[in-house]
């Protein structure tokens, strides 16, 4: 993976369950640090959610890479954070070449 350019600054957040207080449970998420990132935009396409109609845009964000169980090492079901917006991590896997970088397949869904 040449030419990785970790230039943007992101937080790494995963998702706590929260007691609400009338037996029911709110998720809430927690930062767990920061990361340098690469952040590449690839397909997008238009969903529908809840509310309806949902822009969803898969990313690729290259990390540098870190241990299993290290704090700093992505993992799906967290997210990454960058500017107010959120990046729900899918996938993670090595760089096949040099492990020196971690891959996560992500996507950022926007309400329109």
């Amino acid at each position: 993976m040449s030419g990785v350019n970790l230039s943007r600054r992101l937080t790494l957040e995963r998702a706590e369950r929260v007691p609400d207080g009338a037996g029911g449970y709110t998720q809430t998420w927690v930062v767990l640090g920061t990361v340098w990132g690469d952040v590449q935009a690839r397909t997008g396409r238009v969903a529908t959610g809840e509310a309806g109609a949902v822009s969803v845009t898969g990313y690729r964000i290259a990390v540098r890479a870190a241990p299993l169980g290290h704090s700093n090492r992505p993992e799906p079901g967290q997210r990454f954070g960058l500017q107010g917006r959120q990046f729900r991590i899918d996938a993670v896997t090595e760089d096949p070449k040099r492990n020196l970088y971690l891959i996560c397949d992500c996507k950022e869904e926007v309400t329109p």
